[in-house]
């Protein structure tokens, strides 16, 4: 398997590359050359097969054995899954009215971005400590991909992070999943922005060839290709668990911010996975708009919801999106992407959209009084508790129970726990847990942005700090 930019500049690139690469040279990110495509036998070879196993069968569809040897990759795998607090990595709630709920939070921080994280930092490990090269990630965050990836790579010998996160724009507990990490290759970055200025103040540093290179930086959000891969993974799970016979479609109704997560969905359809999904979005609605109006373009403010990771206007993956629906046509991503970057607008054509909308049937706008209402619900009929996150695909759920006789389950993207606002918000009795406490009373360590002062010259300086020994 070889990988290429969405804009065409990067081409025949390795699996060890993809793992490096953020923003490609060309502005463009990084997707394989080729989707495999998986059989119905293979499907029904795999339907008892646990998480860690059926990750073993998908991951070395798009990892060469030359790269990884097999032995290495499961280790990888096992090593990776072997981190999280229940033996199904991702068990599935049944609960009432129909409401299935795949659980991704029971990860090190508590969100579905530890399921690919877990991965993807050993992938840098395992490079890193073969070449003895290091490498500084530099990585934006709406919440939770900030504190999964501090995770996955804290204390590795080879790998320095920087974190930016949105000040005041992330729950408590997200903040502090971050801040509290004291280990001396772990640097936070508090900007007094939204999650989309920061995305506009790190990818200048990509696309800056000598900078980037002089420097060794990576990016492991969901700009990194090796992410969107293992999160394809608990796409199949999904299913095999919906559809142990494998003869029916399965509907994926998916929290939707910046795409990653309905990017990884969209590959395993195309490899031949029987799935629909369905992006649930907050106010901050242009995926919904893109998808099912075509209008791809940016609101004049993002506007702060329950559920932060989904506040975003600037969703970097549908240009995957468009590459993959476009079977790969460069000249028009980099036409649609030359636009959007001059004018904030754009158009999608409608063939394409036509073609995105075969595999993403729906798309559903949740405002924050339906996530509250939501939560009320699913506690009062079954004693449990969704994130504001995961409350926007089950509202979805509750209203559209009886728009087909498919099998439907809501991804669950974080535990509950990391959103006291949002419980408290909706009137819920408050949780206690000791996680929460603990970080409560930890000390934290970060710099501040503030507004004003120039966030990407003060960027390339920490960068060049951290590389000369000087953090």
């Amino acid at each position: 398997m070889k990988y290429v930019s969405t804009r065409g500049g990067v081409k025949n690139a390795t699996f060890e590359d993809a793992v490096f690469t953020g923003y490609a040279q060309d502005g463009g990110i990084i997707l394989p050359e080729v989707i495999p495509r998986v059989s119905e036998s293979d499907l029904e070879g795999w339907k008892d097969l646990n998480f860690v196993d059926l990750a073993k069968k998908i991951l070395p569809y798009f990892i060469s054995t030359e790269e990884i040897p097999a032995d290495d990759l499961n280790d990888i795998i096992d090593k990776a899954f072997g981190t999280f607090t229940v033996p199904e990595v991702a068990p599935i709630a049944r609960l009432k009215d129909g409401v299935n709920i795949l659980e991704l939070f029971h990860g090190k921080t508590w969100a579905f971005k530890d399921v690919a994280l877990s991965c993807v930092g050993l992938f840098i490990n395992y490079f890193c400590s073969k070449s003895k090269t290091h490498y500084t990630i530099v990585v934006g965050t709406s919440g939770d991909t900030g504190s999964a990836a501090i995770e996955a790579v804290r204390g590795l010998e080879y790998v320095d992070i920087v974190v930016l996160l949105p000040r005041g724009r992330c729950s408590n507990i997200q903040e502090k999943q971050m801040t509290t990490v004291i280990e001396d290759n772990v640097h936070v970055i508090r900007v007094d922005g939204t999650s989309d200025d920061i995305d506009l103040v790190i990818k200048p540093c990509f696309m800056d060839d000598d900078f980037r290179k002089k420097y060794h930086l990576t990016s492991i959000n969901s700009i990194n290709w090796s992410r969107i891969l293992v999160q394809i993974v608990h796409y199949f799970y999904a299913y095999l668990k919906m559809s142990p016979d494998c003869t029916s479609e399965v509907e994926i109704v998916v929290p939707t911010g910046a795409c990653g997560n309905i990017t990884g969905g969209c590959i395993a359809a195309k490899m031949g996975l029987p799935i629909r999904l369905v992006c649930a979005v907050t106010c901050n609605d242009i995926v919904s708009r893109a998808i099912s109006n075509r209008d791809f373009s940016v609101a004049p403010t993002v506007t702060p919801t329950l559920a932060p990771a989904m506040d975003i206007q600037i969703p970097y993956n549908m240009e995957r999106l468009w590459y993959v629906f476009s079977d790969g046509d460069s000249d028009l991503v980099n036409d649609l992407m030359k636009q959007f970057e001059q004018t904030g607008s754009i158009q999608v054509p409608v063939n394409l959209a036509e073609k995105i909308s075969s595999a993403i049937t729906d798309t559903y706008v949740v405002s924050d009084d339906q996530v509250k209402s939501t939560m009320v619900q699913i506690y009062k009929d079954n004693s449990y508790y969704v994130c504001p996150h995961t409350a926007t695909a089950v509202t979805y759920h509750l209203n559209h129970r009886g728009d087909n006789n498919i099998p439907r389950i809501c991804v669950a993207t974080a535990s509950v726990a990391k959103f006291q606002e949002a419980v408290k918000a909706a009137g819920l009795p408050a949780l206690e847990d000791k996680r929460v406490t603990a970080l409560e009373n930890m000390k934290t360590k970060h710099d501040d942005f503030e507004k004003g002062q120039d966030w990407s010259k003060l960027l390339r300086e920490k960068i060049i700090a951290i590389n000369s020994g000087q953090t």
